[in-house]
């Protein structure tokens, strides 16, 4: 398994929080998503899907990540 933290600096409410977690969530080969509103990150698990669609996807939503 793999895991990540990134920061998304438009994430600004529970709204935000809520659709990054509902959107990556429905990825297949995702196992956890946990967007934090106040420091603006994301930490992501996954097994069995890359971390280039997992980006693609946030970038899709407007939700870019920065390394």
């Amino acid at each position: 398994m793999a895991s990540k933290t990134v920061k998304i600096p438009n994430i600004n409410c529970g709204h935000c929080t809520s659709t990054i977690e509902r959107e990556v969530g429905e990825l297949e080969g995702i196992t956890s998503v946990k967007a934090d509103k106040e420091n603006k990150e994301v930490t992501i698990e996954w097994n069995e899907i890359t971390w280039t669609k997992i980006a693609d996807l946030l970038n899709e939503i407007g939700y870019p990540a920065k390394s």
